[in-house]
Order: structure tokens, then C-alpha cells, then sequence
């Protein structure tokens, strides 16, 4: 079942902002400095391009990071959280902390 929140809710909000399996991650791997796409691509064991991709245009979009486009030969594209991504990384960190000490406790599907 899938749960709807209104958009007034800040929790569902939050909640779509890092829904699916790639964004949190990608978050993750943002959060120290800026990142190439295809260092992005190495780190991240399992995603594909196209995914990668759109993922990134869907972040973009929502404000969570910035792409940076260098006017050089050849074109060099990096990938930076924003203040916006930064703050909601610590979230997600803080929701990894969690899990890590509930993990006994909590039976996932």
C-alpha cells in the first residue's frame, strides 16, 4: 500500500524528495565535492546511464543539486549538492544512523 500525504505534509514532501532506490544514494555521494558523471557512474555499483541520468535531471529540478557546465574542450559537466541537497543529506544520514542501530528490531519485506 502506498501512502499519500498531502502536500502540505512536510514528511511526504521530504519522502518524495529522496523516493526510489538511486537518490538517496546519489545524494550521498555529492555531499563532499563536486563529482563528474562518470566518477559519479564508478561509484554508484549498479545503476545505469540512462538511470543515472534522469535521476540527476529529477534532483535537478527539485533544487537537491546543481549541474555545472564548463565552457571547455572537451565539455566538462560536475554535479554539486545545494544548500537544499546538503540539508536533506544530513536527514538521510541521520535516517541511516537509525536503521543501522534498529536493524534487529525491524522486520523489512
Amino acid at each position: 500500500m502506498v501512502r499519500q500525504y498531502p502536500a502540505t505534509c512536510g514528511l511526504g514532501i521530504a519522502l518524495a524528495a529522496i523516493s526510489g532506490k538511486w537518490k538517496a544514494t546519489i545524494l550521498w555521494e555529492l555531499h563532499s565535492r563536486p563529482v563528474r558523471f562518470g566518477e559519479l557512474r564508478r561509484r554508484i555499483p549498479g545503476i545505469s546511464e540512462k538511470v543515472l541520468f534522469e535521476q540527476l535531471r529529477v534532483m535537478e529540478a527539485d533544487g537537491l543539486i546543481r549541474r555545472d557546465v564548463y565552457d571547455e574542450v572537451p565539455s566538462r559537466v560536475e554535479y554539486t549538492v545545494t544548500p537544499a541537497g546538503a540539508s536533506l543529506n544530513a536527514t538521510v544520514h541521520a535516517l541511516a544512523e537509525w536503521g543501522l542501530e534498529h536493524v534487529s528490531d525491524i522486520r523489512v519485506a
